[in-house]
């Protein structure tokens, strides 16, 4: 399938041919070639940049979505603290949460070492996350919510950390590629601790706005981890390894040899003059996740008229 769809956004002639091609042997050197790898991780980060994320310059974790040192960020469900240590980065004050013992004491090393300004980290399910009321001015929730049993009351705690005129960057699985793995992915994917919630668009932008945010920018991409994972189930089926346990512990390097030529493949792609069309299309036709920028409305202290 990917390859007719390439075939078709490139041009017959752009796909190589699948037949080996036979070379000569090469005589024996005294030295081995170098030995090059494409990691999952550094492609996918790649791939993330281009669709606007972490942009350094402009001190944008997503366009759209800037962070100062003025700000306060609270970053929920951090895991490994990507969000977290961008902030750092650009001096602002964090504070960290997730339920992982392990990851919460990880990151807040990190952050110690790199900020000069004292971190928070919390070990806690977030019902209810133990602030006080409008601690943050930017609050971040990546790849989370599909986790919770109850997304709305969840967010509805998001919502409250919130500063008015607070900005909020929120994301879950776009449907199409969590039901495209249904057909191989373990069973226990989609039981807790794993993906409890598969989110259409529409509810997804529902329950933000229900919470009482303003949407302001919203966005589909990553169709490289929609295949990526594909190649990832395949290759823990192909070595028989027991599903048992939380999946985002198991997706780490040193990745599968097939998910690595899927890298190659892709970054190849993304070289091209075409490449970064072709991958827009590609989001678009089957993105691996939806995001939402949304901002709490601020406070008037004016009476409701209704």
């Amino acid at each position: 399938m990917i390859r007719r769809l390439l075939r078709r956004l490139l041009g017959a002639q752009s796909v190589p041919s699948v037949e080996p091609v036979v070379e000569p042997v090469a005589e024996p050197t005294t030295e081995p070639p170098p030995l090059f790898t494409w990691s999952p991780r550094d492609v996918g980060f790649h791939d993330a940049v281009l669709d606007g994320w972490f942009l350094n310059d402009s001190g944008e974790l997503l366009k759209g979505f800037a962070i100062t040192p003025d700000d306060t960020l609270l970053d929920v469900g951090c895991g490994e603290g990507g969000a977290t240590l961008f902030a750092v980065r650009k001096g602002a004050s964090v504070i960290f949460t997730d339920s992982e013992h392990d990851k919460v004491r990880d990151l807040a090393r990190q952050v110690e070492a790199q900020s000069s300004r004292p971190g928070l980290g919390l070990v806690s399910n977030s019902l209810p996350l133990p602030l006080v009321d409008g601690c943050a001015s930017k609050v971040v929730c990546l790849e989370v919510m599909e986790h919770v049993d109850e997304p709305e009351p969840f967010l509805a705690e998001l919502v409250r950390m919130g500063r008015p005129g607070a900005l909020y960057l929120l994301s879950v699985p776009a449907p199409v590629g969590e039901h495209l793995q249904k057909g191989i992915a373990p069973e226990n994917y989609y039981q807790t601790p794993n993906h409890v919630h598969i989110f259409t668009p529409e509810r997804f932008a529902a329950m933000v706005e229900d919470a009482g945010l303003v949407i302001e920018h919203r966005q589909a991409s990553g169709f490289f981890w929609v295949m990526g994972m594909i190649f990832f189930w395949a290759s823990e089926k192909a070595a028989g390894k027991d599903p048992g346990g939380a999946v985002r512990d198991r997706i780490h390097a040193p990745y599968p040899p097939l998910m690595e030529g899927w890298a190659r493949t892709w970054d190849e792609l993304l070289q091209r003059p075409d490449g970064l069309a072709v991958k827009q299309v590609l989001d678009q036709f089957m993105p691996k996740s939806q995001v939402i920028i949304a901002r709490k409305p601020l406070d008037t202290g004016l009476p409701d008229e209704r």
